[in-house]
């Protein structure tokens, strides 16, 4: 084989191309999303372990942000308040924000459970009077 016949990536598809420097780093959107508090407990959505994914990618008009994210429950009627969040905590601020869209995934599987909360969650549901 030639160099131009050889397939990458599925089904002959061009590789994801390398992530931009123009686009926000991992970590500072996660540190952005510790804006994000969960109305009910006031904890953020990052210790809360509600948080399972980030992924950004440019566009035309600027990065793109897709966050997998679940609830404590599925019946949470809090949902639009935390999008809300979300949106404001990755969009707005210094220069117009980490990014230009939002689109947040809500997942259920793997469900949700205390297992996911981060030691300063846990730190900070205590302080509240939980007990973890």
């Amino acid at each position: 084989m030639t160099e131009e016949t050889v397939q990458r990536g599925a089904a002959g598809m061009p590789e994801a191309p390398a992530p931009s420097a123009d686009l926000p780093s991992y970590d500072d959107l996660e540190e952005a999303m510790r804006d994000v508090v969960d109305p009910e407990l006031g904890i953020n959505v990052v210790d809360l372990g509600l948080l399972y994914g980030i992924d950004v990618h440019g566009d035309d008009a600027g990065p793109v942000v897709t966050l997998d994210m679940t609830l404590t429950s599925a019946a949470c009627p809090l949902t639009d308040v935390i999008e809300d969040q979300a949106r404001a905590a990755l969009t707005q601020g210094p220069g117009g924000g980490l990014a230009n869209d939002v689109r947040i995934n809500w997942v259920w599987m793997p469900p949700w459970g205390p297992d996911k909360i981060t030691d300063d969650g846990r730190e900070q549901l205590r302080a509240l009077g939980f007990t973890v």
